[in-house]
């Protein structure tokens, strides 16, 4: 506005001004000036304002915060951690809500402090005062964190301390659990129960064992515990407690479970003893009853059930081994029942030796019988051999003399001389047993003898009958000796060849040369029998000259055989031979392939299990190291090869193992050849080992060379000006040594490069060397330049100056050498120059960097030079010199390259030439083999000259080729060049061309050699079977007849398969014919020999088979024909037994096998019969060469088969008549077993009473009415004897007779047993009878005492009356009863006059009946006189003693009755006056007093009379005295013996002294009511009889026990065991004490105590001089007092209260206080109160209680 204004009066057109416009405009100006001022103030003013509102924001915020730290730290500060774990965790709760809260907080006040300090970046106006706030803020934050970590550790220490008391508290408890569980002393009551136990046990245990880590947790616990609260001494203390505890309970357990196991074995030894003595019970209750019989069947049965009883017995004896070895265990473990183990073991082992003993007598009793049974056996078997020898030795009298008749008797005669050998060698034997049963059984000596005797007769007979045989043959016998000799001879033959044709192979080079040793001794005795070969053969020529005899042409074909024979043996024994030795030399080759194996094995071991070496050195040992094992397998190769090559030759024989070979042969090649390249693969790894250690190596090198030159790059000491140069100079040469050894880590880069592309598996390794050292060299430049820089700042000039000069100086070297025209004259000479020249190259290349340098050495000059041109002068023409000298360089390089490649060349030419040459000789070699094998060796090596010239091919090309390069380039000489390469081309095309004709040749001769070999060994296999085919021998039995055709078939079968090979053979032979071979003539001459070498040997196999089929068609005849022969003699001898069996089942047996004999003989046998006789037909009409023999064989089974039939009818005859017999036997056996039995089953028994004697009478009439149908028997017997005895005569007459009289005797003996048992059985019913009334007699005559002994007691005078009306009563009735008393007496009185069995126990019962009723007369009498007397007693307790009283009669009894009721009412009344302390307190009441007493006097003199009557004796009581005063005088006893208080016996007791009345009766002194006067002064009567004394002294003693007795259950912890040992078990049990007769008892419950079971540690302890007292030192228990005991023994005991200690320390103290004089000495101190009384609070009312004692209390 003011602006607008101002401009319109500036601004006005008009004249009218009022002012200068200039100066509107200034003050317009002004007042701009005045208003931005004014805005501008007002603008700082409100940001002041607003600083001063975020200032005091800010404080208002960090108030705020102040006061909620304030507020937390005071929750922080908190002291109160709370007492246990519940409280502290609450607090770590809220620590940790306080915890978040503050994290919470923390955003907030970081906010708050951030904007503090951005209003101090801003430079705010209160920036002090901020800082000055933040400062404390955080202090006050950060203090208010130590606090809250501070308070959380104390919270965690406090919890991990309630933890652990917790923790301890349940270990603690678990522990008292446990250890009530382990000191449990229930042990079972039988095995059932004891198992349980140990399976509850075993859990525990279990339990126990797995708490180990609990506790070892809690000790971790403990150790992380503050250290204020582990080191204290109670928590250690608890931590021991437990482990004491739990070694307790560890132990406990340990024990418990030994007790365990020790009660399981005594239970299970309880068990098996039981289990064993039942069984042998049993056994022995059998052998004891059993008897030894004497038939060999039933001896067999005993025998069998004794075979039975063995197994058993080892089964038993194997439990009683387990109760020993039980036992034992027991035994070394000290069982408590040590006493009752040892008695039931050896109980047991008694038992079972006496057992043994048993059966080992029985058993030799029962082997004694069975040998008598088998000798006599034995004895008729031989017998009967005998005499069938003897028929045979007569059945060859009819045979002549002739060569016919000789054979046949050494056919018989052969065979009997080995039979005559075993029969005597039986006879022997016989006789050695003899004499020993003889000694055994001298009963039946005579028996044993006799049968011996009889053989001998039997036997001298057929001695007797061979030697007349003999004799009677005359000059036959030296034909005969020869024939036997031929026989033996043959036999020899035959034997030596079957030994030959054995077929045992040799398993082991060791069987294999045992077996060349047993064949080449076979050849030795062959060659001993030469001799004895020609005399046979000379003897049969003799023989046989001129006899045409078809025996003596038997005895030629026999002698031809015997040739025969003898050829054959000796080709066998040669083809045995070459078979032997085959096999030797395939168990030497067997032998040397485990050898091989073995190396094999070895190798394959050394191979796997060859590790990589770490050094280089290592590497480089290794490879030494395999390179020297690949040497020793080249070494043992040839022994491989020799090994192989020996397998094929023995596959190529057609050796029979020859597959198995060739496997063999296979397995080790190819086991060979893993060995060679595992080998080859591992020297590869070993190699790749080795150049990864050098590179590692080279970098370890590398790097130590880096570590060495980093020191001199490092090294800073160049200050000094004077050695300033030198130092630049050395760091020049240290800086091109880094440059020309940084080569060193190219080389290390390519080679590591490479070894990762050749070998991927080391690039991790090599990749993390490369990449240290690249950094290390890295650091080594860096340092190296940093010191150049300094070195070259320090003193640039002179260092320029002085590099420019050596330079020159190089420079000039180097021309001069450049220079030079020696390009080499070798090559050896060259790559000298060479290396010369690449040393130039190398400084070259450094000098260049230096002269690099020196430019800008020049420009740092310049820096601090104005004026370089000089220096920059030198620098030009120095590098101009270097440049100039570079070209000449480069062409001396390419001079002396050019000159190496001539070199080189001519060289390699020279090396091809000599190479080719030396091959030359092989490939035109003529040498084609001789053999497949050569030929194959040939091949081999033509095939590597091959692979030789094929491999040697690329290096030929390789220098023609450089060749051509040389001459065209210009750099050889073209003459002498192309000259040497034209021959060195033309020798390589004639080796190649000569090789592979070489090859040619040598593959002809190879299939020519092939042919050969296999057709060599066609002609010999087919040769040895020939040999084998054209053989003569013949099988001498069916065995070898059909082992020779077996063998034959499989020959056979060989040589149609080898028709297979010839086939293939002739192949061979045309294809080699039809392509042209050189030997094609020759070929064809092989094949044709081995195609008709083969048609013969198949001509001979079918000869020699139809040869072995006849042959083994007579041997199977003749086997068949023995067969029969043997069969029939063996049914011959059955059939011919003379046995006639020993009972009726025997004899049933025999005839049941007999019919079943005689059944199977005719099937059986006809069936064989026809058989042979079919087979003997079709031999003799085929016209087989041994018809005659077949016929003979025929005709002999004929007559053989027709002499069984008949015997076979004898036998059966025999046995039909024995059966006869027997059955006899067996009825009369039977029928008088039966009446036996019969008599044994009548009963002994007569009854216990009337009612069992009448069941017997009745029984015993049905057993008569039994027995009549054993007479219908009886009978039959007899008739059946009857006609037996007719039949027969001699001994059999007379054993059927005496078997009848035998069965008619037990007849009549039972018939009289029954009559005798009827008559015993009638007087025992008499007698029961009898009995009875005896019985209800007494019964009533008891029934009558009881009711005069239990009549009540009269209480007056009519009670008396009517007592006595009841018992006239009973009289009344007694007298109603005598007539049936007097039946029973007279029927007693009948029984003993017929004089009865039991007339002694009738006349007992007679005499107890008239004792009885005189008994009851008597006391009926003493009743009646008893209540005319009014006799009575009473029986009254006074203080647990019992007084027997007598009174008078009932009148003055009752009298006496009411006079004491009253007199004692009066006393009770007076009692309260006299017990009264009241002696008056005023001269009135003293006289009131007296005149009360006075009244009680005059009274009391009143009362005298009435006590004086009641002292006087009533009638029965002056009775009574005077009986026991005679008893007395009769007993003759002391009085001191009866009456245990002697003082007391003498005093004289008034009615009136009532307190020494009750002080005797108190002592147990029983007095009768009445005594003597006083004023007679007499002694008191004698007291109760001693039983009644005894008693109540006893009740005393108890009453004084109980009355000292302290028992209680406490805690009990036994702490010292001596004055200087602590106690093994120091632990806590809780038991029951029990404190009585100065000994302190421990039980473990009430029920303990009740059974006397004390507790097993310290079960008493003596309390004499024993001190007891607060244990005031003992701080972990309340309430535990201590006890010493004499003996050093301390203990604690924790009791419920205080109150519960104080009674039983006091009960302790005075149990263990010393006793007096007088209970030392065993009698009452007579001013002593009395037994039993122990408190003085009692006394008061005893003596009330003795004064009355006298008068009974009214109920």
């Amino acid at each position: 506005m003011v602006s607008v204004s101002a401009h319109k009066f500036s601004n006005s057109n008009n004249g009218s001004k009022p002012c200068d416009p200039q100066v509107i405009e200034d003050r317009v100006a002004h007042l701009d000036f005045c208003y931005n001022e004014l805005a501008q103030l007002a603008a700082e003013r409100r940001a002041r304002l607003d600083e001063s509102r975020r200032l005091w924001k800010f404080f208002w915020e960090m108030a705020e915060e102040e006061g909620w730290i304030r507020e937390k730290e005071q929750i922080l500060s908190s002291a109160e951690y709370c007492k246990d774990l519940t409280g502290v965790l609450r607090l770590l709760g809220k620590q940790r809500a306080l915890e978040d809260e503050m994290s919470g907080r923390r955003g907030h006040l970081q906010k708050t402090v951030a904007e503090g300090q951005n209003m101090v970046q801003e430079d705010h106006f209160g920036t002090a005062k901020i800082q000055e706030r933040i400062g404390d803020l955080q202090a006050q934050w950060a203090s208010l964190e130590q606090l809250a970590v501070l308070r959380k550790k104390k919270l965690q220490e406090a919890l991990a301390l309630h933890q652990f008391q917790a923790d301890a508290d349940d270990v603690d408890a678990w522990t008292l659990d446990a250890l009530r569980v382990a000191s449990s002393g229930d042990m079972g009551h039988d095995e059932f129960s004891i198992q349980a136990l140990v399976r509850t046990h075993k859990d525990a245990a279990t339990e126990v064992a797995s708490y180990r880590p609990v506790i070892d947790m809690l000790h971790e616990q403990a150790s992380t515990l503050p250290r204020e609260g582990a080191e204290s001494d109670e928590l250690w203390g608890r931590l021991a407690g437990i482990e004491e505890r739990f070694r307790e309970v560890s132990e406990l357990t340990k024990l418990r479970k030994q007790s365990l196991q020790d009660t399981v074995s005594l239970y299970k030894i309880v068990s098996e003893v039981a289990a064993c003595e039942v069984w042998i019970d049993e056994k022995e209750q059998w052998l004891n009853s059993m008897e030894i019989p004497d038939k060999l069947e039933d001896l067999e049965v005993v025998q069998h059930r004794f075979e039975s009883l063995e197994p058993e017995m080892n089964s038993q004896a194997s439990r009683v081994a387990v109760v020993n070895q039980i036992a034992r265990q027991l035994l070394h473990n000290a069982h408590p029942g040590e006493k009752d183990i040892r008695t039931q073991q050896d109980k047991l082992n008694n038992r079972w030796s006496q057992f043994r003993d048993l059966v080992d007598q029985k058993k030799e009793t029962l082997s004694s019988a069975l040998g008598v049974q088998n000798y006599h056996l034995d004895c008729n078997e031989t017998k009967s051999w005998i005499k069938e020898k003897t028929k045979v030795i007569e059945s060859t009298q009819d045979l002549g003399n002739d060569l016919a008749g000789v054979m046949a008797l050494q056919r018989k005669v052969s065979g009997m001389e080995r039979d005559l050998a075993a029969i005597e060698q039986k006879l022997r034997d016989l006789r050695g047993e003899a004499l020993r049963l003889a000694d055994e059984h001298p009963d039946q000596c005579d028996a044993i003898t006799g049968r011996l005797a009889e053989i001998g007769a039997v036997w001298e007979e057929l001695k007797n009958s061979l030697k007349n045989r003999e004799e009677s043959l005359g000059e036959a016998r030296k034909l005969q000796q020869f024939l036997r000799e031929l026989d033996d001879f043959q036999s020899w033959l035959s034997r030596t060849q079957t030994a030959i044709a054995s077929e045992d192979m040799p398993n082991t080079l060791a069987e294999a040369e045992k077996l060349m040793g047993q064949h080449q001794g076979i050849r030795n005795e062959i060659q001993n029998y030469e001799e004895d070969y020609q005399k046979m053969r000379d003897m049969g020529e003799m023989v046989t000259r001129g006899q045409t005899d078809p025996q003596y042409m038997f005895l030629r074909q026999r002698l031809q055989g015997l040739d025969v024979g003898w050829n054959e043996l000796h080709k066998m024994w040669e083809n045995r031979h070459k078979l032997l030795s085959q096999s030797h030399v395939y168990q030497m080759f067997l032998r040397d392939g485990k050898q091989v194996e073995a190396f094999l094995n070895n190798q394959k071991y050394i191979l796997a299990h060859t590790e990589m070496p770490a050094t280089l050195d290592r590497a480089e040992a290794a490879i030494r190291k395999q390179e020297d094992f690949m040497t020793t397998m080249d070494a043992n190769e040839d022994k491989i090869n020799s090994v192989m090559e020996t397998g094929r030759s023995l596959a190529s024989h057609g050796k029979v193992n020859g597959e198995r070979i060739l496997e063999r042969v296979a397995s080790i090649d190819d086991r060979h050849k893993k060995n060679r390249e595992a080998a080859v693969e591992l020297l590869i790894k070993l190699k790749d080992n080795r150049e990864l250690q050098k590179f590692l190596q080279d970098c370890q090198e590398l790097t130590l060379w880096i570590n060495e030159k980093m020191l001199t790059a490092q090294d800073m000491t160049y200050d000094e000006a004077r050695n300033l140069h030198s130092n630049w100079l050395k760091h020049q040469a240290f800086m091109a040594e880094l440059q020309s050894n940084k080569e060193w880590l190219e080389k290390i880069q390519k080679d590591g490069m490479l070894l990762v592309s050749e070998k991927a598996e080391t690039e991790a390794v090599v990749t993390e060397k490369l990449t240290g050292l690249h950094r290390m060299w890295a650091d080594l430049e860096c340092n190296t330049q940093t010191k150049a820089q300094c070195l070259f700042d320090a003193n640039k000039a002179e260092l320029f100056m002085q590099s420019c000069a050596d330079l020159n100086e190089w420079l000039g070297g180097l021309e001069g050498q450049i220079q030079s025209d020696d390009f080499g004259k070798d090559l050896t000479s060259v790559n000298i120059l060479l290396k010369k020249q690449q040393m130039l190259e190398k400084q070259v290349e450094v000098r260049q960097r230096e002269v690099v340098e020196l430019e800008t050495h020049v420009k740092a000059l310049g820096q601090e030079v104005t004026d370089t041109d000089q220096a920059d002068g030198r620098r030009q023409l120095v590098e101009r010199k270097f440049h100039e000298l570079l070209e000449p360089l480069r062409r001396r390089k390419d001079f002396l390259v050019a000159s190496k490649e001539v070199h080189q060349f001519n060289r390699d030419v020279e090396d091809e030439i000599l190479w080719v040459k030396e091959r030359m000789s092989l490939a035109l070699s003529n040498d084609h083999g001789h053999n497949l094998q050569s030929v194959q060796l040939l091949i081999k090596k033509n095939q590597t000259l091959q692979k030789e010239i094929r491999g040697h091919r690329p290096r030929i090309d390789d220098i023609l080729e450089r060749s051509r390069r040389l001459l065209k380039d210009g750099d050889l000489g073209a003459d002498t060049t192309g000259r040497r390469v034209s021959d060195l081309q033309l020798l390589w095309r004639q080796l190649t061309g000569e090789a592979e004709l070489r090859h040619g040749r040598l593959e002809e001769a190879h299939k020519a050699q092939q042919f050969y070999f296999d057709a060599a060994e066609a002609e010999a296999w087919m040769s040895e079977q020939e040999l084998y085919m054209m053989s003569e021998e013949k099988a001498k039995d069916e065995q070898s007849s059909v082992s020779m055709l077996t063998k034959h078939q499989i020959v056979e079968q060989a040589v149609e398969d080898y028709a297979e090979a010839v086939h293939l053979l002739s192949k061979t032979s045309r294809g080699l014919v039809d392509a042209g071979h050189p030997e094609s003539e020759r070929i064809s001459t092989r094949q044709s020999q081995v195609d008709k070498l083969y048609a013969s040997l198949k001509d001979l196999s079918e000869e020699r088979q139809a040869k072995l089929d006849e042959r083994l068609r007579l041997f199977l005849l003749n086997r068949e024909v023995d067969d029969v022969e043997q069969w029939m003699a063996e049914r011959e001898v059955v059939a011919g037994s003379h046995e006639l069996g020993q009972d009726y089942e025997h004899i049933m047996m025999l005839q049941e096998r007999f019919r079943e004999f005689a059944r199977d003989t005719g099937n059986i046998g006809q069936e064989r019969v026809d058989a042979v006789n079919r087979q003997a037909d079709e031999l003799i009409n085929s016209g087989h060469g041994d018809a005659a023999a077949v016929a003979e064989w025929k005709d002999g089974v004929d007559e053989a088969w027709a002499d069984l039939l008949e015997l076979v009818d004898t036998r059966t005859q025999i046995l039909a008549a024995s059966f006869e017999l027997h059955k006899f036997y067996r009825d009369a056996a039977e029928v008088q077993a039966r009446v036996l039995d019969k008599r044994r089953k009548l009963p002994e028994e007569v009854g216990r009473d009337q009612n069992t004697a009448d069941l017997l009478q009745r029984a015993h009439g049905a057993f008569e009415h039994d027995i009549h149908a054993l007479g219908t028997q009886v009978r039959q017997l007899q008739e059946d004897a009857g006609r037996l005895q007719s039949a027969y005569a001699g001994d059999k007459a007379d054993d059927i007779q005496r078997r009848e009289s035998e069965v008619l005797g037990a007849w009549n003996d039972l018939l009289d047993a029954c009559d005798r048992r009827r008559l015993r059985l009638l007087d025992t019913g008499d007698k029961f009878r009898f009995f009875n009334l005896v019985r209800d007699l007494m019964m009533w005559m008891d029934h009558v005492i009881w009711i005069i002994e239990a009549q009540e007691k009269p209480r007056d005078v009519s009670s008396v009356e009517l007592l006595m009306n009841q018992h006239q009563g009973v009289k009344a009735e007694v007298d109603a009863r005598n007539d049936n008393l007097s039946v029973c007496v007279d029927l007693g009185k009948a029984l003993l006059a017929k004089k009865h069995y039991a007339a002694q126990e009738i006349k007992e019962k007679l005499l107890q009946l008239t004792d009885k009723r005189k008994d009851m007369i008597d006391k009926w009498e003493d009743r009646w006189e008893w209540l005319q007397l009014g006799k009575w007693q009473r029986s009254r307790s006074d203080g647990g003693a019992t007084v027997t009283v007598s009174p008078p009669a009932v009148l003055e009894v009752q009298q006496f009755s009411r006079d004491a009721g009253v007199a004692e009412a009066w006393l009770l009344g007076q009692e309260s006056y006299l017990s009264s302390r009241e002696a008056g307190r005023s001269v009135d009441e003293v006289e009131k007093l007296l005149k009360r007493h006075e009244a009680f006097e005059k009274s009391a003199a009143t009362w005298e009379e009435r006590f004086s009557a009641l002292e006087r004796l009533t009638t029965m009581e002056l009775l009574e005295v005077r009986r026991q005063q005679e008893e007395e005088e009769q007993r003759k006893v002391e009085g001191s013996s009866c009456i245990h208080v002697q003082p007391q016996q003498s005093d004289v007791v008034d009615r009136n002294d009532s307190s020494d009345q009750s002080g005797v009766v108190g002592g147990g002194v029983s007095l009768v009511n009445g005594l003597a006067d006083g004023s007679s002064k007499e002694p008191s009567p004698t007291p109760s009889p001693p039983p009644i004394e005894k008693k109540k002294s006893s009740k005393t003693s108890i009453v004084s026990e109980a009355a000292a007795t302290q028992e209680g259950l406490l805690h009990r912890k036994h702490q010292w065991e001596g004055p200087n040992k602590k106690a093994s078990n120091r632990s806590w049990h809780h038991v029951l004490c029990v404190v009585a007769k100065q000994e302190m008892t421990f039980y473990k419950d009430a029920k303990a105590a009740a059974q006397g079971a004390t507790y097993p540690s310290h079960p008493r302890v003596s309390l004499k001089g024993a001190a007891c007292e607060v244990a005031g030192g003992y701080k972990k228990k309340k309430h535990v007092f201590r006890l010493r005991v004499a003996d050093g023994n301390q203990f604690l005991f924790q009791a419920k209260d205080e109150e519960e200690t104080s009674t039983w320390i006091q009960a302790v103290l005075d149990a263990s206080a010393p006793v007096g004089p007088s209970a030392a000495n065993g009698t009452l101190d007579p001013d002593a109160p009395p037994p039993g009384v122990v408190e003085s609070g009692a006394v008061k009312t005893k003596e009330k209680d003795k004064r009355f004692s006298l008068f009974g209390k009214k109920k």
